[in-house]
């Protein structure tokens, strides 16, 4: 389905949902709730292009090897200042699970295929669909919510049945993969719903990105023209008041930034943040951290992405 921006109306009850129920919850650890976002610089929109992701000359990289051993972990990382072109990485084009991560590209995808006219529009769910970890959906069954609540929900609270009405929105998991491939991104790929898509099993490509994908496909959405500007702030502000990443990357940037971002959490012990931070001179720099580790239920590490972000920072400074 192409992702050129229609007018028509939305049906109110999508089709029927995919798998609604998975063992273990993976996705209910993904919300870390944070108080309403520091006051920090003011984000700007920056031109942005494909040919940014060219790295500076002279780019030093930091030693996330060394990280890795300290957490027992394996880290992806992909960091670009849109101004300069400079960009930090480790195993940028290794393949993670997303989890969570996929509620902003669906909800950037809802934008772009109806436009913000979209966000009023009232959808029905039921109580078999609720799946775990919703805390926002699970209190309006019966009366339903808009789709700008689900919006929200999804990224702001990563509510799991919120990004399962996203997928049902746009028809499906796989609408979202084309979406990605429409937009240049032909790495990023979903399969399976909430909560299905967290058992990130090693080696299985399922719903799946790279941290330079997901990196650079967030900077493209959120400060670059692959959204009208109305649709483009719209996905920012949510970004921006996320309150599930207090201890991932905004932990680890300075207190001068602000940043829009949208974790994901899951088995094997994934983390991720990814998003788009502003320095206190205005400036984006999107971020991608992708985490994971080898048992199944190995304790996700949110201080790893603190980490992380923070010598992304001296890097880029």
């Amino acid at each position: 389905m192409p992702y050129a921006r229609r007018r028509g109306p939305v049906p109110d009850r999508a089709r029927p949902a995919g798998p609604r129920h998975a063992q273990g919850a993976p996705g209910q650890a993904d919300p870390t709730p944070e108080a309403q976002p520091r006051q920090r610089a003011t984000p700007t929109t920056h031109p942005t292009s494909r040919t940014l992701l060219l790295p500076a000359c002279g780019t030093s990289q930091p030693d996330f090897t060394a990280l890795e051993k300290q957490f027992g972990a394996r880290l992806g990382v992909f960091a670009i200042d849109t101004a300069t072109g400079k960009t930090v990485s480790h195993r940028e084009n290794d393949r993670f699970a997303m989890a969570s991560t996929f509620k902003a590209y669906a909800v950037a995808a809802l934008l772009k295929r109806h436009g913000t006219e979209v966000l009023s529009k009232r959808v029905h769910f039921t109580q078999q669909e609720i799946v775990t970890y919703s805390p926002v959906t699970e209190k309006h069954v019966g009366t339903g919510m808009t789709v700008g609540e689900l919006c929200g929900a999804a990224i702001t609270k990563s509510d799991n049945t919120a990004g399962n009405q996203m997928l049902k929105l746009l028809g499906g998991p796989g609408e979202l993969t084309k979406f990605a491939k429409s937009i240049g991104d032909g790495t990023t790929r979903l399969d399976r719903w909430e909560t299905e898509l967290n058992t990130a099993i090693p080696g299985d490509e399922r719903d799946t990105s790279t941290p330079k994908a997901l990196g650079s496909a967030y900077r493209d959405l959120v400060v670059g023209d692959v959204l009208p500007p109305a649709e483009r702030e719209q996905l920012k502000k949510w970004l921006l008041t996320n309150t599930t990443g207090g201890e991932r990357l905004r932990a680890g940037i300075p207190k001068e930034w602000s940043i829009g971002e949208k974790t994901g959490t899951g088995d094997y012990a994934s983390a991720n943040d990814v998003g788009v931070a502003w320095t206190e001179k205005g400036t984006p720099i999107a971020i991608a951290v992708l985490t994971t580790k080898d048992t199944k239920d190995a304790k996700a590490d949110n201080a790893l992405l603190a980490r992380t972000a923070k010598l992304i920072v001296e890097a880029l400074r």
